[in-house]
């Protein structure tokens, strides 16, 4: 099985809801799977949308055990919180998610 990083930088409803379904399927697929968080990403936990429930994707990706990571400097510049779902990370952890994964793919 695949090591395989996700970072996002979108919260476009359909581009999140889409990032987070690739997630959860890699995952269910038995795949190691993590996801960076950044930019306007940082603002996808609790996003809905009528079509694209992106918040109901990201909790199935953290039920079924995956892992995100969400860029400090984004959060702040937001004036969010790290959550339990998104802890607050750095470029490091984006740098090493990268370094780790044996493939990366961006939204």
């Amino acid at each position: 099985m695949a090591k395989i990083g996700i970072i996002l930088e979108t919260k476009e409803y359909e581009k999140a809801w889409n990032a987070f379904r690739f997630a959860v399927t890699a995952k269910k697929q038995g795949h190691e799977v993590k996801v960076f968080l950044m930019g306007e990403a940082v603002e996808c936990e609790g996003l809905t949308h009528d079509k694209y429930n992106v918040d109901e994707q990201l909790k199935s990706f953290v039920n079924i055990g995956g892992e995100i990571l969400a860029c400090g400097t984004c959060l702040k510049s937001r004036h969010l919180e790290s959550t339990e779902a998104c802890p607050i990370s750095t470029m490091v952890d984006c740098v090493e998610l990268v370094v780790w994964a044996d493939k990366t793919v961006t939204f």
